[in-house]
């Protein structure tokens, strides 16, 4: 079942193509105000549709303490775009602001309710999803810059509810193992 804005987000640990291990919640002290956990994949149009508009939104709030933790639980033996291997090639390339981890077993999208590539969550310092949906209202409107991640973003660092905290995530099917 899917994390509704106010509940706990699961927790998770997973290695990035490096193999450093990140894990969800961060952890007592830690002085995150803020992460963002994008499911998403290699493959997918709308996934590469906002791709820039992401990591946009992770190079410009870094400086606030906000992470984003991007993941691709795809079936790679169904869709060998989303193997390790291209996954690692897209990071060596510097197509990613920040860590992409690697969900082999599927158990973290399920636990997470994730259905399609992007599927967005941000998460407030407390580790309770305060947005889940979309990055913005159209893919094929890079104008749009990722709005809503953006407003819940500035809502979560400014310690108030987040005005728009669910919004229909649309892209492609997560590709579960048969």
């Amino acid at each position: 079942m899917t994390p509704t804005p106010g509940t706990p987000a699961p927790g998770f640990t997973l290695p990035d193509t490096d193999g450093r291990e990140w894990s969800v919640p961060v952890g007592g002290d830690d002085a995150t105000p803020a992460t963002v956990v994008v499911f998403t994949c290699n493959h997918c149009p709308y996934a590469l549709a906002w791709h820039a508009r992401l990591q946009q939104v992770a190079r410009d709030y870094r400086e606030r303490g906000v992470r984003m933790l991007q993941i691709n639980s795809n079936d790679a033996t169904r869709h060998r775009r989303d193997s390790p291997v291209e996954m690692g090639a897209r990071v060596g390339r510097g197509e990613f602001a920040g860590p992409y981890l690697r969900d082999e077993t599927q158990e973290v999208a399920r636990a997470w309710g994730a259905t399609v590539t992007p599927d967005v969550f941000v998460l407030d310092r407390e580790g309770a999803v305060a947005y889940h949906g979309a990055p913005d209202a159209d893919h094929a409107d890079e104008a749009l810059a990722a709005g809503w991640l953006r407003d819940a973003l500035d809502d979560v660092l400014a310690r108030r509810p987040v005005r728009r905290a669910q919004t229909r995530p649309i892209g492609c099917t997560v590709k579960w193992r048969r």
